[in-house]
């Protein structure tokens, strides 16, 4: 499996809000966590092109990191910038 409690609970550490491996409700640990599954399923998509459950999956995931981002936006744009910056979200 790609995604084991090792690597969320890693994730979690670099990207919470506390930098704790339980910080699980932080914006900035869900967007981490939604960045590294956005990208597996991307490669997956690429290599399965008729594969439309996995695609439509991944248009929700993009969607949900949005909303997400959106919301960092509006309440602290410090936050948003940091976590924005720490993914290489936008170029």
């Amino acid at each position: 499996m790609y995604l084991d409690k090792a690597k969320k609970e890693e994730i979690f550490a670099q990207y919470g809000k506390e930098q704790k491996t339980t910080d699980t409700g932080s914006a900035e640990s869900q967007i981490a966590l939604f960045t590294y599954r956005i990208k597996h399923l991307t490669e997956h998509v690429k290599q399965n092109r008729k594969d439309y459950v996995t695609t439509r999956s991944l248009t929700q995931l993009v969607g949900k990191r949005r909303a997400l981002l959106d919301y960092l936006y509006d309440r602290d744009i410090e936050r948003y910038r940091a976590i924005v910056k720490a993914l290489g979200l936008r170029k």
